[in-house]
């Protein structure tokens, strides 16, 4: 359970940031900015409270809790994915030096291949 925590408490510091970032850019109202941290900020021990209060009961091999979790698996991957392809890949991939430049574009599709099949090689310790 401690490692648990340890990697939650380590990337919600990040998203943190992240998402206070993007608030402050946004120029959102105190009132609204004030209310997004704490909604932030108490769903983590909300959801490791409710996870620790039905550890105790919860099957995780049921058939039903296999399912809900190969949707809820394939739902993240698929908006991993898309996130990647639209957000952050084809505004590099579109950019007017990416275009000119023919070598540019052969190293580029050659690395971005090499990093998918090395995080596809991370699902076999997954």
């Amino acid at each position: 359970m401690r490692p648990l925590i340890a990697a939650l408490s380590f990337h919600q510091f990040f998203e943190g940031f992240a998402l206070g970032g993007c608030i402050a850019e946004a120029q959102f109202k105190t009132l609204s900015a004030t209310i997004m941290a704490c909604f932030f900020g108490l769903t983590t021990p909300l959801g490791v409270a409710i996870g620790t209060g039905i550890a105790s009961i919860f099957n995780p091999y049921s058939p039903g809790a296999l399912v809900a979790e190969g949707i809820l698996d394939s739902l993240s991957a698929g908006i991993l994915v898309y996130m990647a392809l639209v957000d952050l890949i084809a505004a590099d991939f579109l950019s007017k030096r990416m275009r000119c430049n023919f070598k540019l574009q052969i190293v580029s599709y050659c690395l971005l291949f090499l990093g998918a099949g090395l995080m596809s090689s991370l699902a076999i310790w997954a």
